[in-house]
């Protein structure tokens, strides 16, 4: 099936049509630099920039940095504040004219390896983790999604996980990779601690130079770079459309409804 991937990050907007039976893309992936302010009108606006761009009908998928619980979006933690509460599945199809499906975008990376890269066919507790501006967690019982989890922000050496451990803190301190592997392996050791996974899988713009610091790492889980790469978040957002709820109101496509939602 050809789905429209979406990945919603803080610099950037990137899509492509993907062909879910093989998470291959169908031409060349597109990108948008994110609005400033990134209010949800603005990224609404912007999604539908994509869609033009591709010219393509049926469904989209996409991930989104924050946690989304039944359409909500509920934290909002790297993007403008005037997200939480916001219906973002109404607002986007409101936009588009599109069926949309919104899941968290560190999900939608898991989806994408547990399905295609390095997380397929490994059975037990699998945690992948996006080390990128912040850290996005997903983890997998048995292949099962657990959605929505937020283990970026445990409490580490005094401070939130990522303002300790992420990619951003290593370029803003200039710290080598041997001197933030040692942060990150801290990281590991205690998530490992806390839910004992099988693997660790390391996705983000980070996992390119996993050869250059995964020597360091002394957590008992094995530990592998993710497959997909940046291509991760696109290609799992697709995925989660593929299995969107029939339930949602196709109505909502049309101009009569979420009137306080296009004011957003």
């Amino acid at each position: 099936m050809e789905i429209l991937g979406v990945d919603i990050g803080g610099s950037g907007v990137k899509g492509a049509p993907v062909d879910t039976k093989t998470g291959d893309f169908i031409a060349e992936r597109f990108r948008i630099p994110t609005p400033s302010p990134a209010t949800p009108k603005a990224i609404a606006k912007t999604v539908k920039k994509l869609i033009e761009h591709f010219d393509v009908s049926g469904p989209i998928g996409c991930g989104f940095p924050a946690v989304i619980r039944q359409n909500i979006v509920r934290t909002a933690s790297n993007i403008d504040k005037s997200w939480i509460g916001t219906d973002v599945v109404k607002l986007f199809m409101k936009f588009t004219k599109r069926m949309s499906r919104v899941i968290n975008d560190a999900d939608a990376a898991g989806l994408a390896e547990m399905k295609f890269g390095a997380g397929k066919n490994q059975k037990g507790v699998v945690v992948l983790i996006t080390v990128g501006t912040g850290l996005g967690t997903s983890i997998f019982i048995e292949g099962k999604l657990v959605p929505n989890t937020e283990f970026g922000h445990i409490i580490l050496n005094n401070k939130i996980a990522e303002k300790y451990a992420s990619d951003a803190i290593r370029k803003d301190k200039n710290l080598s990779w041997k001197q933030w592997a040692k942060r990150f392996d801290k990281y590991l050791n205690r998530l490992e601690d806390l839910i004992w996974p099988d693997l660790f899988i390391i996705g983000g713009g980070a996992s390119k130079k996993f050869d250059q610091f995964a020597e360091y790492f002394t957590v008992n889980a094995a530990v592998m770079p993710a497959r997909l790469l940046n291509d991760a978040g696109i290609i799992g957002a697709a995925l989660a459309a593929e299995t969107m709820d029939d339930s949602l109101d196709k109505s909502l496509i049309s101009n009569e409804k979420l009137k306080p939602e296009l004011d957003s």
